[in-house]
């Protein structure tokens, strides 16, 4: 089994540091790391380094590190538009886009979106993406946490926008002909991703992401949830970019 990974806002500059906070207590309280096991540190920002427990505390870590490494970010970036849903779904959705390596994630204001981000509603929705993608990240031990653009969502104006200035814009919509494992991707930039809410994308904004130049697609015959559409997108994307 691989080390677990504890995320910190800046990676030690020496060769010992302490572990506390959350993740400290995390470590040692929760998983109960002992004297002499190895874990990893990210920065989430690409920098990793790896350690060993030279000491427990109460909810503390004494580390020593014994080695260091950097990934570089990915290129071409996959960034999802992902249509903001109702109850826990867009919670499954960034949880399992993150853990297959979306680099950006976009809550979008659908037109049908069942629920609607407003005021300290939309914030604290948000805040909960976010940490569901940080919890993600953790588990699957991403280097890089992914970003989650909006304030606290995107609108459909800014969407299109974002698609226009991608190096592809691409739209999951079931009535599209061309397959997304067909479709052609380019070696650099942005590849933009619009997945719909549970009541799918409607016409008028179907016909502005178009305009921008975006391509409908689709994966299969099968009509997926939102909450899936996404990650099996991304899995295609993966493949294909020798990602995986």
């Amino acid at each position: 089994m691989s080390e677990p990974l504890f995320l910190v806002e800046a990676l030690p500059s020496g060769e010992v540091m302490t572990l506390a906070g959350p993740e400290g207590h995390h470590a040692a309280t929760v998983q109960r790391l002992r004297v002499g096991e190895r874990l990893l540190l990210a920065d989430g920002r690409g920098g990793t380094a790896a350690a060993v427990v030279a000491a427990v505390g109460r909810g503390t870590l004494d580390l020593t590190v014994t080695s260091r490494a950097y990934v570089a970010p990915s290129d071409p970036r996959l960034v999802v538009v992902q249509g903001i849903a109702k109850g826990d779904r867009g919670e499954l959705a960034v949880q399992a886009m993150t853990e297959v390596g979306v680099d950006e994630i976009v809550p979008w204001a659908a037109a049908r979106s069942v629920t609607q981000w407003r005021g300290e509603r939309g914030v604290r929705a948000r805040e909960k993406w976010v940490a569901t993608a940080r919890e993600a990240a953790k588990q699957s031990r991403r280097a890089w946490l992914p970003a989650v653009a909006g304030t606290p969502d995107e609108s459909t104006t800014a969407v299109v926008r974002r698609v226009g200035s991608a190096a592809v814009g691409l739209v999951l919509h079931e009535e599209a002909t061309l397959r997304l494992s067909t479709v052609e991707l380019p070696t650099a930039g942005e590849i933009v991703l619009v997945v719909g809410p549970e009541g799918g994308i409607a016409p008028n904004e179907l016909a502005g992401f178009e305009a921008a130049g975006a391509v409908p697609v689709r994966l299969g015959t099968e009509v997926l949830r939102t909450s899936t559409a996404g990650v099996a997108a991304l899995a295609v994307l993966s493949a294909r970019l020798g990602r995986w």
